[in-house]
């Protein structure tokens, strides 16, 4: 039998030209590129257990080394190729909610980081609300990013829209803070933030306070920015069964977000890395 498969092998090489050797190397080579392929399908399929819809670039330099440590040498053009192959390129998905309330009588302040650039983090923090759908009515996230270095520093997920939320997140951020550092505090202009308590607390420790300018949306574009990501990437735009698998959702999207997710503006690092690296 080994002596017909070796004949029938001899043959096909005389048919196309080829010597036995070329044919058993470019064998050899497509078998590589199988099991290469394998483990690179494995690699990202593991991830997406933890960040269901992180994106292809991001995947490529988090898994690299893995792969390199492997033995597994693919550039990005082949990477994408396998996702493609394997249906794992992801679909962004569209959709909002209004969350903010700009039609009240109490105070607001200008833009004051329109123009302002970051060096180092705890110069300027943005933030803005979400909601998150369940069966049993909406759960409403607060969270406050640090601009320079997009780690959220302060969250908070609960039942209402009301400015506690908002404070409790704020109260979060501050609680990390040293006592020399004086971010900017920017948002936009819903009644939470405008709120006379939410002021109160910004005020007590000296943090300046800046809005978007009235229906400018796009002045508060970093915070709403990290909004999506959390909705898009970590599932939270979906419909949940109770209130109490939202809250838990949402809790550990911001703990992956600030500890997993690769940022291209930070160099490929993640904020958690960029934040406490370079806020001393």
């Amino acid at each position: 039998m080994k002596g017909v498969k070796q004949a029938t092998i001899t043959g096909l090489c005389a048919r196309v030209g080829m010597s036995r050797q070329n044919y058993y190397a470019r064998r050899r080579y497509r078998q590589r590129r199988r099991v290469d392929e394998e483990l690179v399908v494995d690699l990202v399929r593991r991830e997406r257990r933890v960040q269901p819809r992180v994106g292809g670039r991001k995947l490529f330099h988090m898994l690299t080394d893995e792969l390199r440590e492997n033995g597994v040498l693919t550039g990005r053009d082949r990477f994408f190729e396998v996702l493609r192959k394997h249906g794992l390129l992801v679909k962004r998905k569209r959709g909002s909610m209004r969350t903010t309330d700009s039609r009240h009588a109490l105070p607001v302040f200008s833009n004051l980081v329109a123009e302002r650039e970051t060096t180092a983090p705890n110069q300027i923090w943005v933030s803005d609300l979400t909601y998150i759908r369940t069966e049993a009515g909406f759960v409403f996230g607060s969270v406050i990013m640090d601009r320079h270095s997009r780690k959220i520093v302060g969250s908070h997920v609960g039942y209402t829209l009301e400015t506690e939320g908002c404070i409790a997140a704020l109260e979060a951020a501050l609680g990390s803070l040293p006592e020399d550092r004086f971010p900017i505090h920017h948002s936009d202009r819903g009644c939470q933030y405008c709120s006379h308590d939410y002021v109160k607390r910004l005020e007590a420790r000296d943090l300046s306070i800046s809005m978007t300018q009235e229906h400018h949306c796009a002045e508060n574009a970093f915070a709403e920015r990290v909004i999506g990501t959390l909705k898009q990437e970590y599932e939270l735009d979906g419909t949940f069964r109770t209130k109490q698998q939202a809250v838990e959702a949402f809790k550990q999207a911001v703990h992956l977000y600030n500890t997993r997710r690769l940022h291209l503006s930070l160099g490929y690092r993640t904020p958690a890395e960029v934040h406490s690296r370079t806020a001393a």
